[in-house]
């Protein structure tokens, strides 16, 4: 399908499910966030809930229904979006079991599923929790990681991780300003540096985090051209529902230089 000029958006990464953590709070709003959605371009999205345990203990067959039950509604009130299943997932020592027992869901019951680290506490070895996970066969695509507050003295982890083979998703809104200026600086660093397989929305609400992808589309492509946002938005997440190889899918672009626009923060960074 084509809209607005271009090929469709897929977004992996939305808390549209009503009520089940910090996202959409009752079937109205989900319904308001899904029409936002669709005038931003979006056909198809990943409803990823929080799994953290203690906090949100949502479950995959529970996240089935739950996404069965919002897709009827969506249908019922004509709304064009098309859900899949996916898991925003804390780090936790029994998630590769969750995974293979499917308490976790994946994205689209794909190999590729949601790691969501800890926003202000570096985890103990988290590269190594990472290469378990690779290992078992499961490839982590790590979420919003320019806004975690510890990336600064472990940006290092990143590449690590990402050359291992873990993948990486960046919050839209991070790249036009949404969450400030060190999201941002981090957000354009990412891009640049060849450390972004995806964006997302991260969607939670209709206000500040409303489903916006095509922004963040819109940033990439300007720093990197159409062709690389493109990628971010349509054909990577198009392959990760589809369970394709990752060797199969678009590689990341060669890093480039010193991204443009940024330097005031980055002597910021060097002196904090």
């Amino acid at each position: 399908m084509n809209i607005r000029g271009g090929f469709f958006l897929i977004d992996l990464h939305c808390h549209i499910l009503p009520g089940v953590d910090d996202g959409a709070k009752d079937l109205q709003t989900a319904l308001a966030m899904a029409r936002l959605a669709v005038e931003d371009g979006i056909k198809i999205v990943a409803c990823t809930p929080h799994v953290t345990p203690g906090v949100y203990d949502n479950r995959g067959p529970e996240i089935t229904r739950a996404i069965a039950r919002l897709q009827e509604s969506l249908d019922a009130a004509d709304i064009p979006l098309q859900l899949t299943c996916g898991a925003d997932a804390h780090l936790a020592p029994d998630l590769g079991e969750g995974l293979r027992e499917r308490r976790v869901p994946s994205l689209g019951g794909s190999r590729y599923f949601l790691l969501e680290p800890p926003h202000h506490v570096a985890p103990p070895r988290l590269d190594f929790a990472v290469q378990d996970l690779l290992d078992e066969g499961h490839v982590p695509v790590i979420t919003h990681p320019e806004r975690l507050s510890w990336i600064e003295d472990h940006y290092h982890l990143m590449k690590a991780m990402a050359d291992a083979g873990a993948w990486f998703q960046i919050t839209a809104g991070s790249l036009t300003g949404r969450f400030g200026p060190r999201p941002r600086y981090w957000a354009e660093r990412m891009v640049d540096e060849g450390l972004t397989h995806i964006l997302a929305t991260d969607a939670h609400n209709l206000r500040n985090r409303a489903p916006r992808l095509a922004e963040g589309r819109d940033a990439v492509a300007a720093r990197l051209g159409p062709e690389e946002a493109r990628r971010m938005v349509v054909d990577r997440p198009r392959g990760i529902l589809a369970n394709a190889d990752p060797a199969t899918l678009p590689p990341l672009m060669t890093p480039r230089g010193s991204g443009r626009g940024r330097g005031w923060m980055a002597k910021l960074l060097q002196l904090s």
